[in-house]
């Protein structure tokens, strides 16, 4: 029941978010979030009903997220605002485009199987990396609060990522300890990152102003 309610919680915030983030044009970030959504939504059906294609629909997802979406996109969806970063729309297609096709070859083709948790945890720990560069430049900018928010949020998604494959919670044979405590930090992450990008996005933009008007 807890992960039911955490997981649909999720896929309230993937979905909510993932629509905000579009609506601030930053494709990237939105529909990846988006993705994050949809495949919550489709374990939220499995853990209700059991049905097997709902599960694979949501594992391949999760596998792209790990892998590609996150470490990836997401990092220069956030680059929008501290590199300026923004691709055309046909660049966002392409980046999604490619990353599903990465994640067939990844995960489907069970050539990589055995070192499949070596490479998620490094692609984690590289977007871990660049949380700590956004953090900073957030406390840079005065927004102490979003950067201890992100620190958090970074801190809890890289426990995540360290537990899911190398160190299982003793007793929680079906997992589901651990997907109620991964799908709330997830969930905590999409909506402590959105504000965090705001209040981000806020400060370059006063700067900017405050650099025009002074000359």
């Amino acid at each position: 029941m807890f992960a039911l309610v955490s997981c649909i919680l999720l896929v309230i915030c993937g979905l909510s978010y993932g629509v905000a983030f579009i609506r601030r044009n930053n494709y990237l970030l939105g529909l990846e979030f988006l993705i994050v959504g949809i495949s919550a939504s489709n374990f939220t059906t499995f853990i209700a009903t059991g049905w097997q294609a709902n599960y694979n629909v949501a594992i391949f997802l999760d596998a792209f997220s790990r892998g590609v979406g996150v470490p990836i996109i997401a990092t220069l969806g956030l680059m929008a605002v501290t590199h300026n970063y923004k691709p055309s729309l046909a660049k966002d297609i392409s980046l999604f485009v490619a990353g599903f096709a990465a994640t067939g070859v990844y995960f489907l083709s069970g050539i990589v199987k055995e070192s499949l948790p070596y490479f998620y945890m490094l692609m984690w720990s590289i977007y871990t990396l660049y949380l700590c560069y956004f953090t900073w430049r957030l406390a840079r900018a005065g927004e102490v609060f979003y950067a201890l928010a992100t620190v958090l949020g970074g801190a809890a998604g890289l426990t995540v990522a360290l537990r899911y494959d190398f160190f299982p919670i003793p007793g929680d044979d079906t997992k589901m300890i651990f997907m109620t405590c991964a799908f709330l930090a997830w969930s905590y992450s999409i909506v402590q990152l959105y504000y965090a990008y705001g209040a981000l996005e806020r400060s370059r933009k006063d700067s900017s102003y405050s650099l025009l008007h002074s000359r």
